[in-house]
């Protein structure tokens, strides 16, 4: 099975690597907030829910997907790594705790050089990049204890293919994005999303032990929300329209737009517990949206989105446009924020975290 899925072909699409101005490593603060209100949440799952009867006493194995450059990743890690000690602590087991190995997980053309020069120095696990997008197997059957992801299950396999065929009723031209667009780009992206996460759970099935945790953070739309209204997907069409308006100025080719989408699926809370219920292989446990942290300053909110934006989307759009349009490009993008910022309202766009516990079967 490993075989088979290593073969299917994946969109890679890696955040900006190294320690510059755009930098993902500096420009994540929107990531490490959820990770900073998700603490507490996660340690509690964590005492509550984590069976170490059923653990090996030697080594405890947590796996990162996605987990991009850092220093997120290392936060989240440490933060799980606490929980999991408090765990042992609380039941008397001292002497019990094991020792720790990270596996940290995301595409072969992530940065890992960046993620292995900062790892923390006096970090209390083994370390291990593993390379390979996590819709596919990555991990020997029933290896990981606790599986952990933050901000990256809302990208996709790869765009749905109907929406870049211009015979496809699907066609997505002049757009970037399935929100503002027909209902066959909607629903192209729903399947695409449906068959994704159906992987994602089969694969995490197999590789997690009985009785173990898989943590999940990631950006969703409120139930009943229409695509087109959730924050998240507003910054998708206002990068769209930024560049239809750098089309309209003879600075980028329209074709090259229309052959552009950003596989990103905004998925509902109510979506993915009907997967997660479909698949059958694990329990919901923890269902919570996290409260927003950013401030009501529209010129604040303008540079942070933009910002994270750039890091997350840099190399895919300097791929597809050129590296030369991106100051112009973002500079319109920023001040398109600035003028929607009602739309941007983190009240419109919610960060849920998940806790599944792997059933036995």
């Amino acid at each position: 099975m490993a075989a088979e899925n290593s073969s299917k072909v994946c969109e890679a699409h890696p955040m900006t690597g190294g320690d510059g101005p755009y930098s993902y490593a500096k420009n994540s603060t929107l990531q490490r907030d959820g990770l900073d209100v998700s603490k507490e949440l996660v340690r509690k799952a964590i005492a509550e829910k984590l069976d170490v009867e059923i653990l090996p006493s030697n080594t405890f194995r947590i796996a990162d997907l996605g987990c991009s450059v850092g220093p997120n990743t290392f936060l989240a890690v440490e933060n799980i790594l606490e929980g999991v000690e408090f765990k042992y602590q609380s039941q008397g087991m001292n002497s019990q705790i094991p020792e720790f190995h990270v596996f940290f997980n995301d595409h072969t053309s992530n940065d890992f050089n960046m993620l292995f020069k900062t790892l923390p120095q006096n970090r209390r696990y083994y370390a291990a990049g593993v390379p390979g997008s996590f819709y596919g197997r990555l991990f020997p059957d029933a290896s990981i204890h606790l599986a952990h992801s933050s901000y990256a299950i809302h990208w996709l396999f790869r765009v749905p293919k109907a929406v870049v065929d211009s015979k496809s009723p699907a066609w997505n031209k002049g757009r970037i994005h399935y929100s503002n667009s027909t209902d066959e780009v909607i629903r192209a992206y729903e399947t695409q999303y449906t068959e994704d996460m159906e992987c994602f759970l089969q694969d995490r099935a197999k590789e997690i032990v009985y009785g173990g945790l898989m943590v999940l953070t990631f950006p969703v739309r409120p139930d009943g929300t229409p695509h087109s209204d959730s924050s998240t997907n507003v910054m998708a069409q206002l990068l769209g329209s930024s560049l239809m308006d750098l089309v309209r100025k003879g600075v980028v080719k329209e074709e090259k737009v229309d052959s552009f989408n950003v596989p990103v699926y905004t998925m509902s809370p109510q979506e993915f517990a009907a997967v997660v219920e479909q698949n059958g292989c694990f329990s919901m446990e923890i269902m919570v949206g996290l409260p927003s942290t950013l401030v009501h300053d529209p010129i604040l909110i303008a540079q942070v989105v933009a910002s994270t934006i750039r890091a997350g989307m840099g190399e895919d759009l300097k791929h597809q446009f050129g590296e030369e349009v991106l100051d112009e490009l973002f500079d319109l993008f920023r001040k398109k924020c600035e003028e929607h910022t009602s739309a941007l309202d983190p009240g419109k766009g919610v960060i849920l975290l998940v806790v599944l516990r792997r059933k036995a079967d």
